[in-house]
């Protein structure tokens, strides 16, 4: 079986991204943490082959991106087409949220994550 979480090669480069989360990742963090939304666990900064993913919830092969300015230009919208699209032929759920909607309107993007969420994982 082919093995695609958490390879070995980027463990130092996940811990360093956990000890340092963007505020908004840390903000949204809040909210997932110690299955707080619907009792699901989610695992922040876990890798998915050669991605690292900030929240996965692997009950509901979920995937919770959040994007900053950075990704706000045709280079980086095609790179994260081509990883969600490869996430996605893997059987992901791939979640995209600007950082300013974590901050403006976290309401909006829990009750988002709750609709890709299923009754049966509970």
């Amino acid at each position: 079986m082919h093995r695609h979480h958490n390879k070995k090669h980027l463990i130092e480069r996940r811990k360093e991204l956990r000890k340092n989360l963007t505020p908004a990742e840390a903000y949204l963090w809040m909210q997932l943490k110690a299955k707080k939304l619907e009792g699901r666990r989610f695992q922040k900064q876990h890798s998915i082959d050669n991605y690292i993913v900030d929240f996965y919830c692997a009950a509901e092969k979920l995937i919770i991106e959040l994007d900053g300015e950075t990704h706000n230009n045709p280079v980086a919208e095609e790179q994260d087409a081509k990883r969600d699209t490869y996430l996605q032929n893997l059987g992901f759920t791939v979640l995209r949220f600007e950082n300013k909607m974590v901050f403006e309107h976290l309401s909006t993007v829990l009750e988002e994550i709750k609709r890709h969420l299923t009754s049966s994982s509970l």
